[in-house]
Formats: C-alpha cells, sequence, structure tokens
C-alpha cells in the first residue's frame, strides 16, 4: 500500500511542514536536472553552448509549465474526492485526467516540434548559437510525452498526501541524469544533445516509479469502463485546468518577448543572464514546494467542508513563506559567485563578462523573493478553492509587465529594465491574486467558519 496522508485532521502547520520538505526536496532534484545539464554544457562545452540552451529556456518553460499546471488542477480534483471520501467519482477523475493528459501531450509534441525552429527565428537567437538551440529545443519538446506523464503521475501521488514517492523518484532520477549527462558529452562527445536527452530519459524513470506507487494505493481502482469519456467530468477538468494553463501560456508569452531582447544583446549576455536563470529554479524550489503543500492541505479541508481550517492553513503557510524567503535571500547573497561559476568558466573569453552580468542579475532577485514565496501561496489557495480565473489574470499581468519593461523601459534605463522585469512582474501578479482571496475569504470561508476545526 502506498502512502496516503489525511489533512482533514491534526496540526495544520505539522501537516504542511511535513509535506512540504519532500517536495521541496524533489523540487531541488528536478532543478538538479537543469543545473547539471547548464553546468555541463557551460563548463564542458563552453559559454556559447550555455547561451545556446538559455536562449530557448522560456520556450522550455512554456511545455514544462503547462502540463504541470494542468495535471496540478487535475489532481486538485483529486485531493477534493479524497477528502470527501468519495472514492468513486475520485478514480473516475484519475481515468478522464489520464486521457486527457495523453491528449494534451501528443498536441504539445507535434506543435512544438513544428513551430521551434521559426520561434526561435522570431527570438532573434543569434547565429552563432541558432543551431544549438535548435538541437535543444527539439529534444526537449520530443519528451513532451514523458514529462506530462510524469506530472500527473506525481500530481496524483501529492493528492494523496505522499510527497515522499515523488522525491524518491526524482532522485533516483537526478543520480541517472548525471551519469548519463557524463557519459553522452563526455564520452561519447555528443554536446548540446547529449544533455538534453540525459534529462529526457531521466523524466521516463521518474514516470515509472511513480506509476509503480501508484498502482500501491488501495483507494484507486481502475476498471476499463472508467476510461469511458464522461464529458461533463472533462469540461469540469477542463474548466479549472485550462485557466491555470492559460495564466502559464500568458506568462510563458511575455517571458518569451522579454527573451527576444534579451537575445538582441548577444551571446555573452545570453550566457550570464542565463546562469543567473539556473540558480533562480534553485531560489524558487521552497516557494513552489510550500505553494503546493499548501494546496493540498486546503483542497483537502476545502472539499470535507471544514472552512476554518483553510484560513488557518493559508495564514499558517504565509508565516513559513515569509521566513523560509529571509533564509534562501541571505544564503543566496553570501554563495551568489561560487553557486554562478558552476556554470561559467571565467579563463574562456567572455566568461568574466558573463559572471558580471549574473551577479548583478541574481543580486536583484535576491532582495525580491519575499514578493515571489507570497504569491506561491496566494495563487495555490484560489486555485485550491476552486477559483482559478484570478490566476489567469495574475498571468495577464506578468505579461504585461515583462512586455512593458523589455520594450519600454528598456529604451531609458538600460539592460537594467531585463534584470527587473522579473521582480515586477511578481509584485503585479502578487496584488492580483492576494486582493481577490482576501475578499473570497471574507464573502465565503468567514460565513462558514464556525465549524470547528
Amino acid at each position: 500500500m502506498s502512502r496516503t496522508i489525511d489533512m482533514t485532521v491534526g496540526s495544520p502547520t505539522k501537516h504542511i511542514l511535513k509535506f512540504a520538505f519532500p517536495l521541496i526536496a524533489t523540487n531541488l532534484g528536478q532543478q538538479l536536472y537543469t543545473i547539471v545539464d547548464a553546468a555541463i554544457v557551460g563548463r564542458g562545452v563552453g559559454v556559447k553552448a550555455l547561451a545556446a540552451v538559455g536562449s530557448a529556456d522560456w520556450c522550455c518553460w512554456l511545455i514544462l509549465w503547462t502540463v504541470s499546471t494542468l495535471t496540478q488542477g487535475f489532481s486538485t480534483f483529486v485531493s477534493r474526492y479524497f477528502g470527501d471520501k468519495n472514492y468513486k467519482a475520485m478514480n473516475k477523475v484519475i481515468a478522464m485526467s489520464t486521457l486527457l493528459s495523453i491528449v494534451i501531450g501528443i498536441f504539445l509534441t507535434v506543435g512544438g516540434l513544428v513551430a521551434a525552429k521559426p520561434i526561435l527565428l522570431l527570438l532573434k537567437t543569434p547565429s552563432d548559437i541558432f543551431d544549438g538551440a535548435n538541437t535543444y529545443l527539439t529534444t526537449i519538446i520530443a519528451g513532451t510525452l514523458i514529462v506530462t506523464a510524469y506530472n500527473l503521475t506525481a500530481s496524483i501521488l501529492r493528492a494523496f498526501g505522499d510527497g515522499r514517492s515523488p522525491l524518491i523518484a526524482m532522485l533516483i532520477a537526478a543520480l541517472l541524469n548525471i551519469g548519463l549527462d557524463i557519459i553522452f558529452v563526455f564520452v561519447f562527445d555528443m554536446g548540446i544533445f547529449g544533455a538534453a536527452l540525459a534529462s529526457v530519459i531521466a523524466q521516463l524513470v521518474s514516470f515509472l516509479y511513480c506509476l509503480f506507487k501508484i498502482s500501491k494505493i488501495e483507494y484507486i481502482k481502475l476498471e476499463r469502463d472508467m476510461f469511458r469519456p464522461d464529458f461533463k467530468m472533462i469540461k469540469d477538468l477542463l474548466a479549472f485546468g485550462l485557466p491555470l494553463a492559460l495564466e502559464t501560456i500568458v506568462i510563458a508569452l511575455g517571458g518569451i518577448i522579454l527573451q527576444s531582447s534579451i537575445n538582441a544583446q548577444g551571446s555573452i549576455f545570453i550566457a550570464g543572464y542565463t546562469a543567473t536563470n539556473k540558480v533562480y529554479g534553485l531560489l524558487e524550489s521552497s516557494a513552489i514546494a510550500l505553494g503546493l503543500s499548501c494546496s493540498t492541505f486546503l483542497a483537502q479541508n476545502y472539499g470535507a467542508g471544514n472552512f476554518a481550517r483553510v484560513k488557518k492553513g493559508v495564514k499558517t503557510s504565509l508565516v513559513i513563506v515569509l521566513l523560509m524567503s529571509v533564509a534562501v535571500t541571505v544564503l543566496t547573497l553570501l554563495g551568489r559567485k561560487w553557486l554562478l561559476l558552476l556554470f561559467l568558466d571565467i579563463t574562456e573569453q567572455g566568461g568574466p563578462e558573463a559572471l558580471e552580468i549574473a551577479i548583478h542579475y541574481i543580486t536583484i532577485l535576491a532582495f525580491c523573493l519575499s514578493i515571489l514565496y507570497l504569491l506561491h501561496i496566494f495563487r495555490n489557495a484560489l486555485q485550491a478553492m476552486e477559483i482559478s480565473i484570478w490566476s489567469m489574470i495574475s498571468g495577464l499581468l506578468e505579461f504585461a509587465a515583462r512586455v512593458i519593461m523589455s520594450k519600454v523601459v528598456i529604451h531609458y534605463i538600460g539592460t537594467d529594465a531585463l534584470f527587473i522585469s522579473e521582480p515586477v512582474a511578481w509584485f503585479g501578479a502578487l496584488v492580483s491574486v492576494m486582493l481577490p482571496y482576501l475578499y473570497y475569504r471574507k464573502k465565503l470561508l468567514n460565513e462558514k467558519s464556525q465549524k470547528a476545526e
């Protein structure tokens, strides 16, 4: 039997922290994929190779987070029905989520492969790194169905309160990724393609392990007739999941427009910016984990009608993320140079200049992390309460911020506009989800908070 946690009883603080720590480790494992790829490419192949990988970052982010937000949205229904002890509906949701994920994964793969090269041209990717960027992007896109399958199975496990199994899967895959990176890049001299292929294979291992753990959950009993399309349930899943995915798409479009301005600065600038972006993934890991932990806790209690616990869960999560963001900021400022040297060789031509750019960028991000951490809690709180429209609106504000900073403000303050575009986008998104949460808490939760915890 796989491990499950009923979060409708017991200490909210204990549940959120106990569930968050494996998630933090899992997210760090996921970031290890991109860090190892970038470090081996940057230190083993060169600064321009790192720039090639970085020039496609937002396109890869679009694919990854579209499937991640969709599957997270689907799993919210799993959490709700599990909390409500409605196992028949829960199993049907899992079946329909599987069908939808397969269709979406195939669509993104085909569409992505067709669009990859034209998009890189639109992004003004420098000619000296174009071929490498195209190789990396198409290889990652080819593995989209695998990434979708992993995200769905991991989200289902987390919906049951099992954060340990995705962690173990990720640790195994991370070690495999490191080994394959070394073999493909240094032994077989496969360059950028080898690094991308290693990540895809490692994701496949993650999926297979999570699938095995799901098969051990006693509450999951999928029969063939459950996979017969239930269009009402499909509509409900898409009605909730699509605004989350649209939010991701809108955010990514803003990032892609931002990327075109970054690419226009040349390969050395791209390399420095990319090095910090890889560390940025580490900085955000704890925020993502705490947001998902909060979401799982809130979804189970919202489904069970424990509205007082929903309020308390959000309050607890906010205190935790503020403390965590301060700790991460301090550690980042102390170790920023050594983190960035994982990716950049300062003995190589252009290396010192790229490092200077990277240090400037990471310093700006570090001082603004509390905004990002709060954003993840309020956004996930609304999603757990099945109020997803504001997530899409927050994505629109992020899009607007990145476009304005990279296309308008840059003419007044120079490349600093590219560095501060992220914090400005976070702040706009935070306001757009914090105010609606406070409104719905007063209107809905306070009316029913008489129920005992």
